[in-house]
């Protein structure tokens, strides 16, 4: 039974509390029989403590001696200095050990599939014990450090007067970019509620309520395919503001982000981060979330290849949607054979269909000093242009994408990132952007129409209202992304707060009127009762967070995450119900399918 409360964490124990009497409590990380005296590794979520079992003490020694790992235990005993040479510097309690006076086992534990030290454990097995995975101090440490980034924002957004106000989580199926994830209703038969993809909707209506500032962190839900950094559910930290333009947010977000990694992990961001269009960073980098830390950037040849007689690269550049384009890499004729081809099958993920490339091993002897398998279909003159625009020197490489546009970024963009860090041409360190002026839709091919690029509420550039009807492929938008090595982590716009506007971004998106009305008939009214001009941006937390902790995937800083697969390895989530909940809900099943595998 416990007698007294706890006096001290384990982990927050140090040379102050030399000759205090403690009280702790915690798990046994490990304990070791050292010649006749026990030491029991005690952890609690602040960190390590070394507890000394003196066989003087008959009967705390007896107890320690049936002690295992993960057993919770009560310690209460003095604080000493660990003798000369026994000092464990990695520790903030390595100083000093606590002779045990007595000792009570809470609880004891079966055998534990894996030790809490161990980092090279299958994901399946955490996942499966997450509750013991979490017990892990790299676990614990990111966990600590989600609810520090949360505070900070909190915090940040507190001194700035947005308010926290909760939006539904029950609400309509409205096309936002993603698959809903639907609920039935029982007591509206045939009918379902959409859990939210994100908070859009109602963030713009607490804007027309005249609320001003808002903000929310928040679950959102998509049913898409998943990745590493997707989840099924994932946290946003979700704003909205009104009266401000698009450069005030971005001044005022960039500002809470420079803050937020200032105060939580020490790092201090550049003031102010550069801004470059949407344009810019598919001409330069091939992609509209470039990674900085490579400074390896695109050379257009587009205009170059349109006279030459190599039909791969005439008929890119003749494409009105083609483009060719060279990347550049310092020392990179030092390249095997087996590396260009792994490269070459590397952008074939992309759409590629092959990648040509120069190796340059002199400049002075013209085409002679150039190896290649393309130089005989390319005129010298032509060469020597390739050369002088990508300013090549001896020992580089020359890779070249010639495609539509879109493959051509895609696959020549990734190939950038990956031989930049591959190849020592990244830096180390951070390097955020904001990437602004994006256009306001993208076609879709297979159903020959325009998609919004952010959503449909997103505001077109001044100017540009007139391209919605006549030519929406010129029109761009007040959006902006805030991007940070290579990763968007935060996206957003100045939004449309006249209805006759957002009729019109329906219409190009070929949303009739029935329609609109029928999914958004309560935005479309509610802006014509004085919306005040508007706009926000939405941080994803997983992300920054699996960023600033340097994990691999975002599952790590999820208290409990889904597979691929979208399941739960812990719950067995999702799972079959039974016929009476499903007769309640008005459904049937048309069949039930084999339960998948749950190996994620």
């Amino acid at each position: 039974m416990i007698k007294n409360m706890r006096t001290n964490y384990c982990g927050a124990i140090n040379t102050n509390y030399l000759d205090t009497s403690v009280t702790l409590f915690g798990w046994v990380h490990r304990r070791r029989d050292h010649g006749g005296v026990i030491f029991i590794d005690l952890r609690d979520r602040e960190g390590l403590v070394q507890i000394v079992c003196d066989p003087d003490n008959a009967a705390t020694f007896q107890i320690a001696e049936k002690i295992r790992n993960e057993y919770v235990l009560k310690i209460s005993g003095k604080v000493r200095r660990r003798p000369e040479g026994t000092v464990n510097s990695a520790l903030y309690s390595g100083e000093i050990e606590v002779l045990v006076a007595e000792i009570e086992v809470l609880n004891t534990s079966m055998t534990p599939p894996f030790l809490m030290d161990d980092d090279n454990i299958s994901e399946v097995v955490r996942l499966e014990h997450r509750y013991l995975d979490l017990r892990r101090p790299v676990m614990q440490s990111n966990l600590r450090l989600r609810h520090q980034v949360a505070m900070a924002v909190r915090v940040f957004l507190d001194q700035h007067g947005f308010l926290d106000i909760e939006t539904p989580m029950l609400t309509k199926s409205t096309p936002e970019g993603a698959r809903d994830y639907l609920v039935p209703s029982r007591v509206n038969a045939g009918h379902f509620f959409a859990l939210p993809q994100s908070p859009q909707l109602f963030k713009q209506l607490l804007m027309i309520s005249g609320f001003d500032r808002y903000y929310q962190i928040t679950r959102c839900f998509r049913d898409e395919d998943l990745r590493a950094d997707r989840q099924p559910e994932f946290t946003q930290i979700d704003i909205e503001t009104s009266f401000l333009s698009a450069d005030e947010i971005m001044q005022l977000m960039e500002e809470m982000i420079r803050s937020l990694f200032k105060n939580v992990i020490h790092v201090d961001l550049p003031n102010p981060f550069p801004r470059i269009t949407y344009a810019e960073a598919m001409f330069r980098y091939g992609s509209d979330k470039p990674d900085l830390r490579v400074p390896l950037e695109f050379t257009e040849l587009t205009d170059l290849m349109k006279e030459v007689s190599f039909k791969v690269f005439r008929e890119a550049a003749e494409k009105p949607d083609g483009r060719v384009a060279a990347l550049r890499v310092p020392r990179g004729a030092e390249l095997s054979r087996k590396e260009i081809d792994d490269y070459t099958s590397f952008v074939a993920i992309y759409g590629a269909k092959g990648l040509a490339y120069i190796k340059v091993n002199s400049i002075e002897n013209g085409v002679e000093g150039l190896q290649s398998p393309i130089l005989k279909f390319l005129p010298e003159d032509t060469v020597q242009a390739i050369l002088q625009r990508t300013q090549a020197q001896v020992g580089d490489l020359i890779f070249f994408g010639a495609d539509k546009a879109k493959v051509v970024n895609e696959s020549l963009g990734a190939l950038r990132i990956k031989i930049g860090h591959q190849h020592g041409h990244a830096e180390l360190g951070w390097k955020p952007l904001w990437v602004v002026d994006f256009p306001m839709f993208e076609r879709d091919e297979e159903e020959n129409r325009w998609q919004a690029l952010h959503h449909p509420f997103t505001s077109p550039m001044d100017g540009h209202e007139d391209f919605l009807e006549n030519d929406p492929g010129k029109a761009l938008s007040k959006a902006y992304d805030m991007v940070l090595n290579g990763s968007e982590i935060g996206g957003g716009s100045v939004r449309i707060h006249r209805q006759d506007t957002q009729s019109k971004v329906f219409r190009a998106l070929n949303i009739s009127e029935q329609e609109a009305q029928e999914k958004f008939g309560f935005l479309l009214e509610a802006l014509q009762y004085g919306a005040p001009p508007h706009g926000g941006i939405a941080f994803g937390l997983d992300r920054i967070l699996t960023m600033m902790t340097g994990s691999e995937s975002i599952r790590d800083v999820i208290a409990f995450p889904k597979t691929q697969r979208a399941q739960c390895l812990l719950t067995q989530a999702p799972s079959a119900v039974d016929e009476k909940q499903l007769r309640e809900l008005n459904i049937r099943l048309r069949q039930v399918e084999a339960k998948p595998g749950v190996n994620g």
